[in-house]
Order: structure tokens, then sequence, then C-alpha cells
């Protein structure tokens, strides 16, 4: 783990609004992240953005002071104001080796959520994972490492009570909306087809609400949703057109500008003056900041969840102790783990060579004393030239590991 870093720009110590800012669109994503490797010596890295952390996990020798963390964020190329760029500065969380581990093994099991207990972040890291091993961002040692990220979650979810009654900020969200009394009949709107607003609806179409429409930016998303809720489906370029009227709007997408202006929004109000509920899980948020001066608005965001989110920690703190525990032993379980991978590297060669040296034996070396014997002789020499073979790679693997283990 010595090479293992992490920068972490999260909702403790930076508003949402501002963490938007830092939201990378998967269009520009793989570009972003090649420059960081090129220009900063960084081997393996993948992102993850939530909706309420953007964090970065690489291999590098770099420390991470200041001065990295200005030049990373100036290769990453945001187009920051000068203002912003400081503030990210200055209240970025790194955490270099078996610390880093630690944090991502904590992020994994929610620990670090806005709501402790929730699932829903294992799930984030793994597709983000997922999505940058694919891109080539990836390698061995972080194949390894998140194993253990979802072997440990996992354990903590099964092993402990921290996520029994689970709570989340969708089921917060929805809990809000929830307390307005809308009408089931009421006319909703989803703004993007991805996890966050699919895990909404689910929740609407369990309490009754029937009537819905889909706006995603591809339209194959936004049918497979609207299938499953029985609504219509759109694509996001129709939003600025659609004259059916809305009492609630749910967004939630990867934008990193408004989506819903305020020429939009005045569109579909199509003349109602009627207060409507907006419930905004987007970061940063998919409503321009003028529509909540302007126009009669419950406004549902993650920002005013916050205050929920703290009550949940509190009432799940006994469980934060044992959650901690299951971390702290997968962490010294992985230190062994990463040691038996570097004897696995290590050896890789071996089964090569082995089979080098035998056909050395067989076809030069003992070449005229083989073509003297019979079938029957060859036949036997054979087996025991492939057993000494598999004997020969897999005993000397064996005994190392088992000297590691002894030693530890």
């Amino acid at each position: 783990m010595e090479y293992l870093r992490i920068i972490a720009f999260t909702h403790k110590q930076i508003d949402l609004k501002s963490l938007g800012k830092l939201v990378i669109c998967e269009q520009t994503l793989d570009d972003r992240l090649k420059n960081i490797q090129e220009q900063l010596n960084v081997k393996e890295i993948f992102y993850v953005g939530t909706c309420n952390r953007v964090e970065f996990i690489f291999t590098s020798s770099s420390v991470l002071d200041a001065e990295f963390i200005t030049r990373f964020l100036t290769v990453l190329d945001m187009g920051l104001p000068e203002e912003y760029m400081e503030q990210f500065v200055a209240n970025v969380s790194t955490y270099e080796k078996v610390a880093a581990f630690n944090h991502l093994l904590r992020t994994s099991c929610s620990l670090e959520s806005l709501v402790v207990g929730e699932k829903e972040i294992l799930a984030q890291i793994r597709k983000a994972y997922e999505s940058c091993r694919l891109a080539g961002f990836t390698g061995d040692y972080m194949r390894t490492m998140m194993d253990r990220v979802v072997k440990t979650a996992k354990e903590v979810y099964t092993l402990t009570n921290i996520s029994k009654n689970p709570v989340s900020v969708v089921s917060l969200a929805y809990r809000k909306l929830r307390d307005l009394n809308m009408c089931a009949k009421s006319r909703v709107l989803i703004v993007g087809a991805g996890e966050t607003n699919h895990n909404i609806a689910q929740y609407l179409k369990k309490h009754t609400y029937s009537t819905f429409s889909v706006f995603n930016r591809t339209l194959e998303k936004a049918e497979q949703l609207a299938a499953e809720l029985h609504g219509k489906a759109y694509t996001l370029d129709d939003l600025e057109n659609y004259t059916e009227g809305f009492d609630v709007i749910v967004t939630c997408t990867g934008a990193t500008a408004p989506i819903i202006t305020d020429e939009i929004y005045k569109k579909l109000l199509l003349g109602d003056v009627t207060k409507k509920v907006i419930v905004d899980l987007a970061i940063p948020n998919d409503t321009a900041p003028e529509i909540l001066s302007k126009y009669p608005v419950h406004y549902i965001e993650v920002e005013s969840l916050k205050e929920i989110a703290r009550k949940n920690i509190q009432e799940r703190y006994n469980e934060l102790v044992n959650a901690e525990q299951i971390i702290e032993q997968n962490i010294q379980e992985f230190d062994l783990v990463l040691r038996q991978r570097k004897i696995e590297i290590a050896m890789s060669s071996v089964p090569q060579k082995i089979k080098e040296i035998k056909h050395t034996a067989i076809n030069g070396i003992f070449a005229d004393e083989i073509n003297g014997l019979d079938d029957k002789s060859k036949e036997v020499l054979e087996r025991v030239m492939n057993y000494m073979e598999k004997k020969y790679i897999s005993v000397p693997m064996v005994m190392a590991k088992e000297i590691l283990v002894k030693n530890s």
C-alpha cells in the first residue's frame, strides 16, 4: 500500500453547490484521467463522483501537499476560477498508504456517507472502478484492492446492523416529498434516467403515483424507465417543448450546468401559477437558482437533507464501532494478501522457465536416448515429466506463501 493515494472533496468540508464544480461528465472523463496519468506520473487511477463526494483513488510516489493538489486540479482542467481553486486546495482531504485504504473501506461501507448505512455508495464505487478498468486506467493492484473492498463492505452490511432499516438520500428525499401530501394523480416529470432517479421512481410507483414522463439524454434509457413506470419517454431536448403540464419534477443528471433553466421552467408551467415541487438530487443542481426566487416552489435538494443525516449518524453510533473493527481486521489481512500477490507476480515466469527446461531436455540434451526408447517407456517418461513439471511450479509457490504467513 506504499503508493496508494486518495484526493477527496466531500460534503464534510465543502458545500455541495461548490462541490458540483468538480463533477466530471462521462464524455470528458477519459481525457482528463489520461492527462493526470501522463503529466503526474500516476500509474493506476479511478474517479468516484456521487451526490456528496468527488474522489480520485490512484497510485503514485508523490506527496500530496498543496503544490501537488494545485497541479492535480490544474491538469484536470475543470476551468475553475481562482477563488474556487483556493477553496478546494484549502479544504481537500488527502490520504496516503494505509490511511488511504482505510478511508476507501470506510467510504465503501458508508461510514463516510451523508447517510450512514446506505448501501448505494458501494455500488457507485464499484461502477466507477469498473468504468475506469474497462478504459484501461487500472491494473492488477487496483483489482486486488477492489476485491478486498467488496469483501469488507459485504461483511459490514451482513455482520452489523448498520444498514438495518436502511436510509438513503433517495429515501429521505421521498419522505420529504411524502410529507407534502401530494395527490397520487400528480403529474411527475423525471429528468434523468440514472440510478438515483430510478430508485426514487420506484418509491413513487410503490406509493401509487401513476402519471410519469421520463426525459433523458439517450431515449433508450428513458424508454426503459418509462416502461417500468407505465409512463412516457422523451429525450432531454424534448423538455422545453413539453406541453402536458406537471406537479412534481424529480431531477438528477450528470450535467455540469442547470438543465431546468428559467426559460424552460416558464414554458413547462404553461401559465400555471400554483406551487410546484422540485426534487433536485443532482450535484451540481439541475435547477437554475433564479427559479427558486421567481416562482412558488417546494424545493428538496441534497443540502437540505444534512440535518436528517446527522441524526442518522447518532442513531447508528454503536454500529460504527463494530464496522470499524471489521475494517481494521481486513486491513491487516490485506497486507498479507498484497505480499502474497507480490510473490505470485515475482514467480509468474517460473512456469514458462520450467517448460523451457523440459523442452530442452527432451528435444536436445536427452533427445537421442529418448528416441531409443519404446513407445511404452516414452509414455511413462512423459507422465513422469508432466508430474515433475506441475510440482516444480506449485511447490515453491506454496512454500513461499507458507513462509510469509509464518513470519507475519
